[in-house]
């Protein structure tokens, strides 16, 4: 399979120019003062080899319509705004350790596959809810992610580089390959994993309450050791690349035509979404997503209606093509219970193929008494559990989870099993955006996810 790659203007396939798309309105952009700069980086960026292939796309679109049957269980997570300094093999393989660590214990619990998506290899952007910040009477452009600007609140940080995103194709490159290194090299070896799973259990006062669960997986180990199953399965997992696809000169740039369909896709993530900020009906971000044959996202959060979610669907995947479509909620655990059931009654009564995902995260986030942007891991639970809970009265499947989270110690996110209260958060707040689980807090999440999980199989039967 090979693609290839887009000129300037008009894109093969239908996929609207660049200029189209701001005409239509594109939302949450940055303003480069350096016009011609750009130019010379979309330029560049067109040219470059893809990140990810046509072909592994569509796997992931059919493991995705195993999720909206009910089949199978999707686990996406990773930092809420990748950095560059962040591109380092330690910080990678951190992150990924978690991951699989949380899917053999999902896996487990739910007893189907666990589809492995990390938030990574290209989440450098993000949206803001004000192009400006304002500190001691010094007022500057806001920081939208490594991919625009720099953090230091300084005047000539703060202005956008088009270089940026050159380097956010290199950043993204170098993650994934040491990703696929991981993944295929042994260190996503199931009995590694679950040994790790082990440790964790039997060192930290909150995984010895997850005893139970864990003795049990290492029994089913063990069966399978005794009786020589040793399937390849086992050595190596598939994992895939997703990221909000926020800055249209990147992401146009970034699509390709496959050769073997004549189809265009987004190669710069195996799944890409739209942002709640940017979900608006008529508004570039549509636009352009609806032409794509990536599996794809949509966020929906308080303010959407089930009409909204029945219009978004129809755009977005107007075959009704399984798989394609996720909508991933992100209500708040005080409104989850309330705002999602609407709309997944009136989506699932149309009969339309979507696999349903929690973020618990973005809608539980406030600023603590010392001034830190945290979330409760408390409300982060309830969330979820709200969700499950919607799910289980509508009798449809709770499809997966969303979270941001680290394989490092950090102190972002309060509560969880470690206590960590507001006080604690100076300890170790690293996170340029939104705070994030860190290693025990997801770990523990997984844990308790994998009982809810289990009560929704019995619930099936």
């Amino acid at each position: 399979m090979s693609t290839s790659s887009t000129p300037p203007g008009s894109t093969p396939g239908a996929i609207p120019s660049l200029e189209t798309l701001h005409a239509v309105g594109a939302a949450q952009q940055p303003t480069y003062p350096d016009r011609l700069a750009l130019d010379d980086a979309v330029a560049r960026l067109r040219k470059m080899p893809p990140l990810v292939f046509a072909g592994e796309c569509d796997d992931l679109k059919d493991k995705i319509a195993a999720v909206s049957r009910g089949e199978a269980f999707l686990l996406q997570g990773g930092d809420c705004a990748e950095t560059f300094e962040g591109v380092t093999a330690e910080n990678v393989r951190n992150k990924l350790r978690v991951l699989l660590q949380m899917a053999v214990v999902l896996t487990y619990a739910a007893s189907v596959p666990v589809v492995k998506l990390g938030r990574l290899a290209g989440q450098y952007a993000k949206p803001r809810s004000a192009d400006l910040e304002t500190r001691d009477g010094v007022t500057l452009p806001a920081y939208r992610g490594d991919a625009v600007n720099g953090f230091d609140f300084t005047a000539e940080s703060r202005i956008p580089d088009p270089q940026r995103l050159v380097e956010v194709y290199h950043a993204s490159a170098a993650t994934l390959n040491l990703v696929r290194a991981f993944v295929t090299g042994g260190y996503a070896d199931l009995r590694q994993v679950h040994t790790w799973n082990t440790d964790f259990v039997r060192g930290s006062v909150v995984g010895q309450r997850y005893e139970v669960l864990a003795a049990e997986i290492d029994k089913a180990m063990s069966f399978m050791e005794a009786i020589g199953v040793d399937p390849d399965e086992l050595r190596r997992v598939d994992f895939y690349s997703s990221h909000e696809a926020l800055l249209m000169e990147y992401e146009h740039a970034m699509t390709r035509i496959d050769s073997r369909t004549e189809l265009p896709y987004n190669v710069s993530g195996h799944f890409v979404w739209i942002g709640e900020r940017t979900r608006q009906l008529d508004g570039a971000h549509v636009e352009y997503f609806r032409h794509l044959r990536n599996p794809i996202g949509c966020k929906l959060g308080p303010s959407a209606t089930p009409d909204d979610a029945l219009a978004l669907a129809t755009r977005l995947n107007p075959d009704n093509e399984p798989g394609r479509l996720t909508f991933i909620t992100r209500f708040g655990a005080d409104k989850i219970r309330d705002g999602l059931p609407p709309l997944v009654e009136k989506v699932t009564a149309e009969g339309l193929n979507v696999a349903w995902v929690s973020d618990p995260m973005h809608g539980n986030t406030f600023e603590a008494s010392n001034g830190f942007k945290t979330r409760r891991f408390d409300d982060v639970i309830d969330e979820v559990q709200g969700f499950f809970d919607v799910h289980r009265g509508l009798g449809t499947w709770p499809g997966g989870i969303l979270v941001e989270m680290t394989g490092d110690d950090v102190t972002e996110c309060v509560g969880g099993g470690e206590e960590i209260d507001e006080a604690g958060l100076a300890h170790r707040y690293e996170s340029v955006v939104d705070p994030r689980l860190n290693r025990v807090q997801s770990l523990e999440l997984a844990f308790l996810v994998a009982e809810m999980l289990r009560a929704a199989e019995r619930d099936r039967g």
